[in-house]
C-alpha cells in the first residue's frame, strides 16, 4: 500500500486528467492569486502544481505552508487551460486540485534559499549541504555524477573488464602528495596509511594472473585545494590490463571516454587526440595539460635576438639553457590590447612583456612596438612570417630559462586566447602527453627523484638507466582536456633488477625498496607479466561534464578550503580515553584543546 503517495511529481500528466492522486513533497513556492493558494510541490524527480482554494475543509492549513515544508496532498487531477499551460515544466499540462493535505514536516527559517539558484557564501552553503543538495543546479549534478558512475561500470564490464575492490588501510607509499595516516591500536606506535591510489594493488592483481581490472577506488591525499582538486578524497575510474603496451592502453580508454562524453553533454567531442610529447607540450602550450580548443603554439624564437638591437634578450641569450620564445596573438594587432596584456602580466610580478604588432602603413605592413624599433623591421618581418602572423595581429616575447617562465606563458597563452575570443567553448578537445621525464632534479636538495609515478617502465629498460638519468624517459602519458589533466597513467615496470635501479637513481637502497614495497617487490620474483593502465580521474571529469568551474559543485559532501566538513564538524579532537588506547600524545600548546575524557 502506498501510503505517502500514488505518484512522484514529474509523473502526472494529460493521461491522469480526473484521477486522484497523493503526492508527498516539499513546498518549493506558494503563491496566492486572489484567495486561491497555487503550490509548486517538488520531490526528487521535478515539481507538480498543485492548488487549493477557500472551499476546501484544509484551506486553514494550507495558509500555513512555507517554504521546504515537507507535505501530503490528496486530489484531483485537472487539465490546465491552454493559456496556462507551462510547457517548461515536465507536468505542466496539469494541475491537481487539492481535497486534502496535511503536514510531515516543519521546515525552521531557511539559512539559504532552495527556489532559484542565487550566489551564496560558500561557508552556508557547506554547512547546509543538505539544503544545497534541494537546489536544482546541485541537485541535477549529482544525478550525473550517478549515471556517470553508473554507465562508466556497464561500458568496463561490456569491454571484459571485471571489478575489485582495494583495502583502504595499507602502508605508506611515495606517490607524490602527503598520505592520511591512521594510528594503529593493535600495533602500537605503527601506522596505516589511506591509499592515494589503488597503484600497487592493481599491479599485484596482474601479478595475481587476473587479466583486465577496473574500480571506482577512491583515493585520499593530504593537498593544497584548488578549484580543480579536492584537499582530501577523491574517486577515480582505476584501471589495469595485462599483456599491453602503450597504444593498446590508449585504444580501450579512448572509446570509453568519448561515448561518456557524448552521451552525457552537448559539446561537440572532438575524435581526433593528438599524441604530443611532453617536450613539445611545455614548448608549445607552457604546460602538460593544455587547452587545445586554443590555437595559439608558442615558438622559440632565439635566432631573431641573437647580437640584435635588444640587449636584454641578447645578454639573456649568453646564459645557458636560456631561450626567448613567442606567444602569437592573431588580431591582437593594437597599442590598447598590448598594453592590457602588459598590465596582466604586471599584476602576475613580471615587469611586463616585449611585444610587436603590425598595422597597415601606406598600403604597406608596418612592425610597431618597443621591441621592434629596437631589432628593426627586417627581423621583425621574419618573426611575422615564421609565427605566420598578419596584418592586424601581434606577437608577445618571454626570455630566460624556461622552466622560470613556463607557467606563466601557459597562463598569458589562456589569456589572450580567452580576450581575443579564440577559445571554442562548445567543444572537448584531447590531447595525449607521453613521454614523460622519469626523474627531475631537486635544486634545493641537489638531488634526483622521481618526476611521475615510480613503478613505470624505463624507455630503453634497464640500459636506460646508466646514462644521465635526467634524459630517461618513462612509458607515462597523461590525457589532458579543456586545460585539465583528466587522465594519467602508464606501463609498469615488471622487471625486479630495472626497479631495483631505477630506485637507486632516486636515492633509495635496494634493502628500503624491499622494505617499503615488500608485496611489489615479491611479486617482481615470480614472473609478473607485462602489464600497464590508468586512472582517470571522476570528480574533474563530472566538473567538465557539468560546465562547472568548481569541483566542489559535482561531489556530494565536499570539504572546505581547508580541508574541513562544516557540516559534520571534521576534523574533531580525540577523547584522552581514544589518544590514550592509541598510545599517541599529541603535543599542544594549549591541552585544553584536547577533549575531555
Amino acid at each position: 500500500m502506498k501510503v505517502y503517495r500514488t505518484h512522484n511529481c514529474a509523473e502526472l500528466n494529460l493521461d491522469h486528467v480526473d484521477q486522484q492522486v497523493t503526492l508527498s513533497g516539499w513546498i518549493h513556492r506558494v503563491r496566492d492569486h486572489g484567495g486561491v493558494l497555487f503550490i509548486d510541490l517538488r520531490d526528487h524527480y521535478g515539481i507538480t502544481q498543485v492548488v487549493i482554494d477557500p472551499d476546501s475543509n484544509d484551506f486553514g492549513t494550507a495558509e500555513t505552508y512555507r517554504s521546504e515544508w515537507c507535505i501530503q496532498v490528496k486530489g484531483r487531477v485537472k487539465a490546465r487551460e491552454p493559456e496556462l499551460i507551462n510547457k517548461n515544466l515536465q507536468t505542466g499540462y496539469i494541475e491537481v486540485f487539492i481535497d486534502n493535505t496535511e503536514i510531515i514536516s516543519t521546515a525552521e527559517d531557511l539559512p539559504l534559499p532552495v527556489f532559484g539558484e542565487l550566489e551564496y557564501p560558500e561557508e552556508t552553503r557547506l554547512r547546509y549541504r543538505f539544503l544545497d543538495l534541494r537546489r536544482e543546479g546541485l541537485h541535477k549534478n549529482m544525478m550525473l555524477r550517478a549515471n556517470v558512475i553508473a554507465s562508466i561500470r556497464k561500458e568496463m564490464w561490456e569491454i571484459g573488464f571485471n571489478e575489485f575492490q582495494t583495502p583502504i588501510l595499507t602502508a605508506s607509499s611515495p606517490e607524490g602528495a602527503r598520505d592520511f595516516l591512521v594510528p594503529s591500536r593493535l600495533n602500537r606506535g605503527k601506522f596505516y596509511a589511506l591509499p592515494q591510489a589503488p597503484q600497487q594493488f592493481k599491479q599485484l592483481i596482474m601479478m595475481g594472473g587476473f587479466d583486465k581490472y577496473f574500480q571506482i577506488a577512491p583515493c585520499f591525499r593530504d593537498e593544497d585545494p584548488r578549484s580543480d582538486r579536492s584537499p582530501t578524497d577523491f574517486y577515480q575510474l582505476d584501471i589495469e590490463m595485462s599483456f599491453v603496451n602503450q597504444d593498446d592502453v590508449f585504444d580501450t580508454v579512448k572509446p570509453v571516454i568519448e561515448r561518456i562524453f557524448k552521451e552525457y553533454s552537448q559539446k561537440k567531442v572532438e575524435s581526433h587526440w593528438p599524441r604530443i610529447t611532453y617536450k613539445d607540450s611545455m614548448l608549445w602550450y607552457g604546460t602538460d595539460k593544455p587547452d587545445l580548443r586554443n590555437p595559439i603554439k608558442m615558438k622559440k624564437v632565439c635566432e631573431y635576438f641573437k647580437d640584435a638591437g635588444f640587449a636584454v634578450f641578447s645578454n639573456i641569450l649568453k646564459n645557458e639553457g636560456s631561450e626567448i620564445r613567442a606567444i602569437p596573438a592573431p588580431g591582437g594587432g593594437s597599442r590598447n590590447f598590448c598594453d592590457r596584456m602588459n598590465n596582466f602580466a604586471q599584476k602576475e610580478g613580471l615587469p611586463g612583456m616585449g611585444y610587436i604588432f603590425w598595422r597597415e602603413a601606406d598600403g604597406d605592413i608596418d612592425a610597431a612596438g618597443p621591441l621592434a624599433k629596437n631589432i628593426g623591421f627586417e627581423k621583425s618581418e621574419m618573426i611575422r612570417e615564421s609565427l605566420g602572423l598578419k596584418v592586424g595581429d601581434a606577437a608577445f616575447f618571454l626570455g630566460g630559462e624556461p622552466k622560470n617562465f613556463e607557467a606563466f606563458s601557459a597562463k598569458a597563452r589562456n589569456q589572450i586566447g580567452a580576450q581575443l575570443k579564440l577559445i571554442d567553448e562548445g567543444v572537448f578537445a584531447f590531447a595525449w602527453i607521453i613521454d614523460f621525464p622519469m626523474y627531475e632534479k631537486d635544486t634545493e636538495n641537489d638531488k634526483i627523484d622521481f618526476s611521475h609515478n615510480p613503478f613505470s617502465m624505463p624507455q630503453g629498460g634497464l640500459p636506460a638507466l646508466n646514462g644521465n638519468p635526467l634524459e630517461v624517459l618513462g612509458y607515462q602519458y597523461d590525457l589532458a582536456c579543456n586545460g585539465y589533466e583528466l587522465l594519467s597513467g602508464a606501463i609498469r615496470n615488471h622487471e625486479i633488477d630495472t626497479m631495483f635501479k631505477a630506485f637507486e637513481l632516486a636515492g633509495y637502497s635496494n634493502a628500503e625498496v624491499s622494505s617499503r614495497f615488500s608485496g611489489m617487490i615479491q611479486g617482481l620474483k615470480f614472473a609478473p607479466p607485462p602489464h600497464g593502465g590508468c586512472a582517470l580521474g571522476i570528480d574533474r571529469m563530472l566538473m567538465l561534464l557539468a560546465d562547472e568551474e568548481n569541483i566542489r559543485e559535482v561531489i556530494m559532501f565536499p570539504m572546505n578550503q581547508k580541508g574541513e566538513d562544516l557540516m559534520m564538524n571534521a576534523p574533531s579532537l580525540l577523547t584522552k580515553a581514544q589518544i590514550h588506547e592509541l598510545g599517541i600524545r599529541i603535543i599542544e600548546e594549549d591541552v585544553n584543546k584536547v577533549g575531555g575524557s
